[in-house]
């Protein structure tokens, strides 16, 4: 059923038992108890109808819920004349279940924006001539045209001179990879240089992109449903209601003893007080830049044992960063930056304007360069202020140099170095790379302090990179050059030891975020196809917001135990007391309105829960 027509069925339920109610109560205090009989009947029948037909589809899914406990004190009270009873616990129910598909509404969604980021058309050499074509006409040994910031839409190979293409969200690479001609080319990755020639490998359906979306849809097909808190206690509840009911109608010789104990045990305490603490616990998680996209996965959130975590963009900035400056003349850092800088607002390499961007942060003011000339994936070469000036990598930049044996400063695995040369000598290394987040280690260990057992990376990017990245880190371990099946692999062997959390922002992260038992995505530059295969979004760029995060959704899962706790027991002392004679229907409807209240007001203490580890 479209969660559209779910929507408007509820509201409609609600209004029509709330109307019926309330014209009957009209009704009755004008003396027209008869009407006001067959009014309440009226607001009845339509919600019991709809709860009998989601009892009868639970049964075929071998699931027993609370839901059949409402329906048995309905139609009791139906069938015993306590039609007031009937439409009291009507509105309780409908209310309830309103309360509940609002929380739950968002727990899965289309991959739609996954699907979108694929372009739907491809320009194809045909005859001397460029043809926009669908991608479903696309063959293999077809010649496509991939313009600057095109997406490739078909795996291929590289045509002419070379490609430089950006891969960080297939695999996690965060620099831009140099192929050479014949190199593969992955559907999915964005070309950062100047166009170039593909020649296609493989159709659309049969891509890398393509198989990703098949990789997330099997993945959410494949995760069990999310059980309603309420419902795991629905079976006893169930046996001690009939119990109960059937005792005091046998030892009494009494119908209506029995009609007061359904209705005093009709579950609304559990149906609205468990979503109310949940619904409480995700606003007070978005109050900390965390969006849950239902009660479901807050529960879950609140089991986790074990977290595994994508490496760029999540554990890392995913943006190239200075983290030296080499000088190898009598110019200064900032001269070295200024120069180098100036000259890359001619260049749209990533790399290029995360230095221009380094300047800037430094309040550096940047001239506008004169000449420039581009070679794309190499560097850039021109004046500035009057002064020849190249950039790029060490190789292209030595051209332009008379240095024969420069002294090339020593990299990590993790590290790019960028040469700067000035009036034909060279100037200086710019080393950039990756960084870890801010507060890594302080994550990490507030992962440790509220129970998280097992910390591990998985990340496409090489063992080398990921090690000299890591180096340090309280981790478990590390998992490098991983495809998304194999994400998802690592994801189905982690939950064998318990609830897994997985946290990524990438295309290459989707499959495994919806194969955890909860999915984080990154959501203020992770990619759309992360945030909807994820049941958590980071509203803010911080992954330490993942912990208050963790601890709103373990005390709303703790104060929802405790409405469920609390509200069975005083259920079982009140159909004690109408199994006694001491109440009859109307007076248990009332008192299970007392409890629902007390248990609701407990729920709602979910909204004030206070975070240890908020930053």
């Amino acid at each position: 059923m479209p969660s559209y027509f779910q929507d408007r069925l509820n509201i409609a339920l609600v209004s029509i038992a709330l109307i019926g109610l309330a014209a009957g109560l009209a009704l009755w205090a004008s003396g027209r108890d008869d009407l006001a009989d067959m009014v309440w009947i009226a607001g009845v029948v339509p919600v019991l109808t709809a709860l009998v037909v989601e009892i009868v589809r639970s049964l075929a899914r071998g699931d027993v819920g609370l839901d059949i406990v409402a329906a048995l004190s309905m139609t009791a009270a139906l069938v015993f004349g306590e039609t007031l009873a009937a439409a009291v616990v009507a509105l309780m129910y409908s209310g309830g279940t309103f309360l509940e598909s609002a929380a739950e509404r968002r727990a899965h969604r289309e991959m739609s924006d996954l699907l979108s980021r694929v372009p739907r058309t491809a320009t194809r050499h045909e005859n001397g001539a460029l043809v926009e074509v669908d991608l479903d006409a696309i063959t293999p040994g077809d010649l496509l045209l991939i313009r600057q910031g095109d997406i490739a839409p078909v795996d291929g190979t590289v045509e002419g001179a070379g490609a430089l293409l950006n891969q960080s969200a297939l695999t996690g690479e965060a620099m831009p990879a140099r192929l050479p001609p014949g190199g593969a080319v992955m559907s999915g990755s964005t070309n950062s240089g100047d166009a170039f020639d593909l020649r296609a490998t493989h159709r659309a359906s049969d891509s890398t992109y393509a198989g990703i979306v098949r990789l997330v849809e099997a993945a959410q097909k494949s995760k069990a449903p999310m059980v309603r808190l309420a419902d795991r206690y629905s079976l006893v509840f169930l046996v001690v209601t009939v119990a109960i009911a059937t005792a005091a109608w046998w030892f009494s010789g009494d119908p209506i003893r029995a009609v007061a104990v359904l209705v005093v045990a009709t579950p609304c305490p559990l149906i609205l007080a468990v979503p109310v603490a949940l619904v409480a616990g995700m606003s007070r998680a978005a109050h900390f830049g965390v969006l849950i996209k239902g009660a479901g996965p807050l529960e879950a959130m609140a089991r986790i044992r074990s977290v595994i975590l994508d490496k760029t963009g999540t554990l890392t900035d995913g943006r190239p960063r200075i983290v030296a400056i080499k000088a190898q003349s009598e110019l200064g850092e900032d001269d070295i930056l200024y120069f180098g800088a100036a000259l890359d607002q001619a260049s749209k390499h990533p790399i290029a304007q995360a230095i221009v961007a380094a300047a800037q942060e430094r309040g550096i003011t940047l001239p506008v360069p004169d000449s420039p000339v581009e070679l794309p994936g190499a560097g850039v070469t021109g004046m500035v202020d009057g002064r020849r000036v190249a950039v790029g990598g060490a190789d292209f930049v030595l051209k332009q140099t008379s240095a024969a044996h420069p002294n090339h400063p020593a990299t990590s695995e993790a590290e790019v170095t960028v040469a700067v040369a000035v009036d034909g000598r060279l100037a200086g290394y710019l080393v950039m790379a990756d960084m870890l987040r801010s507060g890594t280690g302080g994550f990490l260990a507030g992962l440790r302090r509220i129970g998280i057992g097992r910390i591990l990376l998985a990340t496409g990017d090489r063992q080398a990179v990921a090690d000299d990245v890591t180096g340090g880190l309280d981790l478990d371990a590390v998992q490098a050059q991983l495809s998304p099946d194999q994400k998802v692999q690592l994801v189905l062997a982690e939950r064998a030891r318990g609830p897994v959390m997985m946290v990524g922002d990438g295309v290459n992260d989707a499959p495994a975020l919806a194969a955890a038992d909860v999915g984080v995505a990154m959501g203020a530059r992770g990619t759309a196809a992360s945030a909807e295969a994820a049941d958590v979004v980071l509203l803010v760029d911080r992954l330490d917001r993942l912990l208050p995060g963790l601890e709103v959704a373990r005390g709303a899962r703790r104060i929802a135990l405790e409405s469920v706790i609390v509200g069975i027991g005083l259920s079982i002392l009140g159909m004690i007391a109408a199994a006694l004679g001491y109440l009859s229907p109307v007076q248990g409807a009332l008192l299970q309105e007392v409890i629902d209240v007390a248990v609701i007001l407990n729920a709602l203490r979910a909204l004030r829960i206070a975070p240890k580890t908020v930053a």
